[in-house]
C-alpha cells in the first residue's frame, strides 16, 4: 500500500474512534439517558404511527400514479367548473357589449329617463340585491 492509503486509513481510524468516544460520552450523561428511556417507553406508538405513516404513503403513491383515477378526478372538476366558466363569459361578454353600446350612444337620460329605468326588470332585479347586499353588511358590522 502506498503511504497516502496507510495516512488516510489512519486518520479514518483515528476519526472513527473519537467518534466513539464522543457517542460514549453522549451516552454517560443523565439527560441523554432520560430522554433514551422515554423514546424507549415510546417505541410501540412510535412504531403504530409509523406504520400508520407507511400505509399512508403507499395510499398517496398509488393513487398519484393511478391514471383512471386522475383522469376521473380532473373530469369531475371539469365538468363543476365548466358551467362556471360559461356563466362568467356570459356576463363578461355582456359588459364588454354594454360597454361598447354606452361609448356609441349619445343619449342625456334625464329625470324622467331616470324614473322610466326605474321600472325595467334587471334594474329592480339589481337593486333588490344591492340592498340585500348592504343589510347584510350592516348587520355584520352590527354584530362585532
Amino acid at each position: 500500500m502506498s503511504e497516502t492509503m496507510v495516512s488516510n486509513l489512519e486518520q479514518q481510524d483515528s476519526a472513527t474512534a473519537l467518534a466513539k468516544s464522543d457517542v460514549l460520552d453522549q451516552l454517560l450523561k443523565p439527560e441523554v439517558q432520560e430522554a433514551l428511556t422515554q423514546l424507549v417507553d415510546q417505541l410501540p406508538k412510535l412504531s403504530e404511527m409509523m406504520a400508520l405513516m407507511t400505509k399512508t404513503y403507499d395510499l398517496a403513491q398509488k393513487v398519484a400514479t393511478d391514471r383512471v383515477f386522475i383522469q376521473d378526478t380532473v373530469g369531475g372538476i371539469q365538468e363543476v367548473v365548466k358551467p362556471l366558466t360559461e356563466k362568467v363569459k356570459g356576463y363578461a361578454s355582456a359588459a364588454i357589449e354594454a360597454n361598447d353600446r354606452a361609448e356609441q350612444s349619445d343619449n342625456v337620460i334625464g329625470l324622467f329617463g331616470m324614473i322610466k329605468l326605474l321600472k325595467d326588470p334587471e334594474l329592480q332585479k339589481m337593486l333588490r340585491f344591492g340592498q340585500a347586499y348592504l343589510d347584510i353588511l350592516g348587520e355584520r358590522r352590527n354584530q362585532e
